[in-house]
């Protein structure tokens, strides 16, 4: 048996990466609403649906043609980071609201954040984001779709604390 003598560190250490080149991701996450109530064959025709409305919007043809927009499917909706500015996601939830009339079965939770992201890929070796701006964006829709649940139960959220890891809300009719 020989010895594998090695004559520098390099010999052992891959070669450094450049630091990622971070970029700023204009986040548009949507989500079907009360999908898991659904059969599995109108969870797949409302997410057809979706898709169809989405991919027929203006901000998200003039994004895609330009090859800056990363399109992450979540089971039930998605999350379309645009790069290209801060209103596409803006503008194409607008469209998206206002093809929804068209298709009364169909409701939605939308939420938008801007935040720096490096874009990776996947595990099947498709374009990803990742970094604070893409956990952020997510964080940010869980807080709007909570506070928009309140609302529309007639709950009104009173402080950003939480008791057992529940926000605490009281009801309108106590308001001042």
């Amino acid at each position: 048996m020989g010895v594998l003598r090695l004559n520098k560190i390099a010999d052992i250490m891959p070669e450094p990466h450049p630091d990622p080149q971070l970029e700023i991701a204009h986040v548009l996450f949507i989500d079907i609403v009360g999908s898991a109530k659904l059969l599995t064959n109108e969870q797949s025709e409302v997410l057809r649906d979706l898709n169809q409305i989405v991919r027929n919007t203006e901000q998200f043809r003039v994004a895609e043609a330009a090859d800056k927009l990363i399109r992450l499917p979540t089971g039930d909706g998605m999350a379309l980071a645009f790069f290209t500015s801060p209103e596409a996601p803006v503008r194409c939830a607008m469209e998206i609201g206002r093809a929804l009339r068209n298709n009364p079965r169909l409701s939605l939770r939308m939420g938008v954040h801007s935040g720096p992201v490096d874009p990776v890929l996947d595990v099947n070796e498709r374009s990803n984001v990742a970094g604070a701006g893409i956990t952020m964006a997510q964080r940010v829709w869980i807080a709007v779709t909570l506070v928009i649940s309140c609302c529309l139960k007639g709950l009104r959220m009173t402080s950003p604390n939480t008791v057992n890891g529940n926000p605490i809300c009281t009801s309108l009719a106590n308001a001042k």
